[in-house]
């Protein structure tokens, strides 16, 4: 079984949508996907909100710190965010695969509804295009 950590800031709403991409594009497969930040704030509801739009609930999740997954040997590492890629404390997972990409933060925007919908739409799409292709060029599927 291979092991994903999608590591963010605060676990709350870039890394919990990949996480729930993940699963999704993965459908059970022999694959275990963790989300965790450096620190932890709970599920964003703007985050869950633009999930269920595309029909995946993410209510379930967790925010956890990833000083909880510290016995876990992960397979792939990515952050989704240029604080916890710069601010990450040290992951023993020798043979991980490392990657980076700097997803759009929506929940920092202050706005009207429209906007802040429109934002958590973009960062929305960008993360599952990104982990589609993950899956894809990784080949998990």
């Amino acid at each position: 079984m291979k092991n994903i950590l999608v590591l963010c800031t605060g676990n709350s709403c870039r890394s919990q949508m990949a996480h729930g991409y993940l699963n999704h594009f993965l459908d059970n497969r022999a694959v275990k996907v963790y989300s965790a930040g450096i620190e932890t704030h709970g599920l964003n509801p703007g985050a869950l909100a633009i999930m269920k739009e595309d029909g995946l609930n993410i209510d379930h999740h967790t925010s956890n710190h990833v000083d909880e997954y510290a016995e876990v040997d992960f397979d792939y590492i990515i952050t989704v965010c240029d604080h916890a890629n710069e601010n990450c404390p040290y992951i023993p997972s020798k043979n991980a695969k490392r990657l980076h990409h700097n997803f759009y933060d929506p929940s920092k925007l202050e706005g009207t509804d429209e906007e802040k919908h429109a934002a958590f739409l973009k960062a929305r799409n960008e993360i599952k295009d990104y982990f589609k292709n993950f899956v894809e060029e990784y080949r998990l599927i």
